[in-house]
């Protein structure tokens, strides 16, 4: 395969798990917004949201204050922000008609109706109604494209390079939504395992679609270690960060077989994997739950570097 068409189906799922991630992370922001009177003015979820979206220096070089108007604005389509929902799919889209003839005819038409569906919107009359539709949209938009990937593409390396994309993107804001739900969005008024804890933790999971699949395998209450554990450690989960290196290193064995050899992507993530398999929950968080996501993106991105050099220059 040409580097080029690796490069442009690589980018094309990262972009449409962007896409849902940010609409995720709005959509805990808007939760949390909302929470019972005796919280309001205790909590930052909008300053969190675009921390997650790691946009903080440029949303704060056009807005003074983070709201919801404008972090919502700027996150979905603001015009200086080309990571924005609007931007990620517009991205997507142009990356998938570069490689029509790479993907499937249902995996095209999700993404140019979803465009073509945003063209249609104008975002700043949104209510918070309209917003939570909006939100809704853009994740069943990824859910259905993923679906398509999955169902109608031939098991070769252009589905390889496809899955790449979003595993790395998924296990990166995974990490990044838990790492600042643990350091930033509770306020030093409240107490760790306090009634506002207790709604963000849950807020959090409803992110990522996995509050009832917590509740099937931790009887108990929700606890921050317990949400890490989940969310970092349980194979079972697919959003947790050992379940995409899992896959990722299944998905990168594969392109080594099919072009001949093992490189620097493979090691790396094989360490990676290796590391979350002989970890305990415990030890993590005597040595640092922090510390520990920062080194995970930092490697994560080592990771996306290496797949980059490896194979799609």
């Amino acid at each position: 395969m040409l580097a080029r068409t690796a490069d442009n189906l690589y980018w094309l799922s990262r972009y449409v798990e962007r896409a849902e991630s940010l609409a995720r992370i709005l959509d805990v922001a808007l939760r949390l917004a909302t929470l019972p009177s005796a919280y309001a003015g205790t909590s930052n979820e909008w300053e969190s949201a675009i921390d997650i979206a790691v946009c903080r220096d440029a949303f704060f070089r056009h807005y003074d204050v983070a709201n919801q108007a404008n972090v919502t604005q700027f996150i979905i389509a603001g015009p200086d922000n080309p990571s924005s929902i609007r931007a990620c799919i517009e991205v997507a889209r142009q990356n998938a008609r570069a490689v029509r003839t790479a993907i499937t005819t249902e995996m095209w038409e999700i993404l140019n109706d979803a465009w073509n569906e945003m063209q249609r919107l104008r975002f700043q009359s949104f209510t918070s109604k309209d917003l939570t539709k909006f939100l809704a949209f853009v994740r069943e938009v990824s859910l259905r494209f993923d679906g398509a990937a999955y169902r109608t593409m031939l098991r070769t390396d252009h589905y390889w390079f496809q899955r790449l994309g979003m595993l790395l993107e998924r296990a990166d804001n995974t990490a990044r939504l838990l790492d600042v739900k643990y350091h930033v969005v509770l306020p030093e008024t409240e107490p760790v395992g306090g009634g506002l804890d207790y709604f963000q933790w849950s807020a959090l999971l409803r992110a990522v679609s996995a509050l009832n699949s917590f509740h099937l395998i931790y009887r108990g209450g929700i606890k921050p270690w317990l949400v890490a554990d989940f969310l970092i450690l349980k194979p079972e989960q697919p959003r947790s960060l050992i379940s995409s290196y899992e896959t990722l290193n299944r998905v990168l064995d594969l392109l080594a077989e099919r072009y001949g050899r093992q490189g620097p992507s493979q090691r790396l993530a094989r360490q990676t994997y290796s590391q979350l398999q002989n970890m305990d929950i415990d030890t993590l968080f005597q040595t640092g739950l922090h510390e520990f996501l920062e080194q995970f993106i930092a490697d994560n991105n080592r990771l996306g570097l290496a797949i980059n050099d490896q194979y799609l220059q």
